[in-house]
């Protein structure tokens, strides 16, 4: 019996994505999968929804459900991680109100900026402790890691637990694919691309339809003419996508993260003294406090719904864990898109950086797929973001501040708002308001 443990599982809405496409991937129906979370109310929670999917699929995998981390790593064939280190208060709410005071604005802060390079100091010291349990539990298993900041966390990872089998995982990718096929009025499953970069900036370098005929066709022409237009549809969490088909007419490609998300990942959009770009964008300021205030207060009666008597909804998601480990197991051919580190992939990015590139997965395990050069003004723009990345994890794994310094005052959008002063200014204070979450500094 395939054994699959979810580090987590008190994310109850994602674990019950997880849970659902895992139970409806072939041969996986018999499946034990292990539920792990810190917080015994939303782990009892999340134990009860994982039943009521077996109920609703009509199909027998083993739920069990644990507080002890190790138990559930215990002799596990996969590891699926989806946590959140010091959840939204206090972690991430200070990571917003301390850079307000300096005049800084975020839209999600999970990824990069200051927001993202402190996410990452207090959860990669988590992964590694999960890695570590799993060299001693389950030595051969598989990550399927999920959790932000990706890069910053799977580059950590490769530095850090050396022996650790791993892939990042997100859904920006497919999911970007699938919205772009909505805009242009065409099914998904006529679409056909190649895309690689990194997490979140992440480009198509071709994007076409393929015909009954089998002729191919390039779309790029049509998104362009969408982007001049504005005649698209809005993105994830009904978000406008102004940000990223503006990119479009710039960079002649399109990135798969959202507006929201990618408005940060640049000095262009967010600007306190060009408050009308805000307007013009429509980018939403404090976007992702304001989703965690909203799941705050809905999740009583999500979790009432979840577990009550009425009919539950199980539909396969775009996430790629449960085709990786159906791949793998019954050792059918399958591609994804997966966070590796860059070994001869990427031509033009360095090596010491984690990139997102086509892997394919069979009974032999995942492969990631070398893509040669990007176009160089591509890559540039993700060496901006991967030097943020590089100096946090070298943070990491020195244990000396002034990396921390150095990655905050490399951001693109931090450095397009603050003075050096500031900058110093506001990771001390950040340092000082986490505490010991994040490891100690030298």
């Amino acid at each position: 019996m395939v054994k699959i443990a979810i580090i987590g599982a008190g994310s109850t809405v994602f674990m019950k994505n997880i849970v659902t496409d895992i139970v409806l991937e072939p041969g996986l129906d018999s499946a034990h999968i292990a539920l792990h979370d810190i917080d015994a109310e939303r782990l009892a929670v999340s134990e009860k929804v994982a039943h009521r999917i077996c109920e609703a699929t009509n199909t027998t995998p083993t739920i069990s459900a644990y507080l002890d981390r190790r138990e559930a790593l215990q002799d596990a064939d996969f590891v699926i991680t989806m946590i959140q280190v010091g959840g939204y208060q206090p972690a991430t709410l200070t990571d917003f109100e301390i850079p307000k005071k300096y005049g800084l604005r975020q839209t999600i802060g999970d990824t990069l900026g200051v927001g993202g390079i402190m996410r990452g100091l207090r959860t990669v010291p988590v992964l590694q402790a999960i890695a570590h349990d799993m060299a001693d539990c389950c030595p051969e298993a598989l990550l399927l890691q999920y959790v932000n900041p990706m890069a910053i966390n799977c580059l950590a990872l490769s530095k850090l637990a050396p022996q650790l089998k791993y892939v990042g995982l997100c859904h920006s990718v497919q999911g970007t694919a699938i919205d772009l096929a909505r805009d242009l009025g065409e099914k998904p499953e006529a679409i056909d691309y190649d895309c690689a970069g990194i997490n979140h900036v992440a480009f198509y370098t071709r994007f076409e339809k393929r015909h009954a005929d089998g002729r191919m066709e390039d779309l790029y022409p049509r998104l362009k003419l969408l982007a001049q237009s504005r005649d698209y549809g809005r993105g994830w969490e009904d978000c406008a996508n102004h940000v990223r088909y503006d990119m479009l007419t710039r960079l002649g490609y399109f990135v798969t993260e959202s507006s929201e998300h990618f408005a940060e990942y640049t000095p262009y959009f967010i600007k306190g003294n060009q408050p009308q770009l805000i307007d013009k964008y429509e980018i939403p300021l404090d976007e992702y406090p304001r989703r965690c205030e909203a799941q705050i207060a809905e999740w009583e009666a999500q979790a009432a719904a979840l577990t009550g008597g009425g009919e539950m909804l199980c539909e396969k998601s775009v996430e790629y864990a449960a085709r990786i480990i159906g791949a793998m197991v019954s050792g059918t051919g399958d591609k994804v898109h997966g966070n590796v580190a860059n070994r001869g992939l990427i031509d033009n990015l360095p090596e010491n950086a984690c990139v997102e590139v086509p892997c394919l997965i069979d009974g032999n395990g995942l492969a990631p797929q070398k893509v040669g050069a990007l176009p160089p003004h591509l890559a540039a723009l993700m060496q901006t973001n991967i030097n943020v990345q590089q100096l946090t994890v070298e943070a990491l794994v020195t244990g000396k501040r002034e990396h921390v310094y150095h990655a905050a005052m490399l951001d693109p959008h931090t450095a397009a708002e603050l003075n050096l002063d500031q900058i110093w200014g506001l990771v001390n204070e950040l340092l000082e308001a986490h505490g010991a979450a994040i490891p100690e500094l030298r």
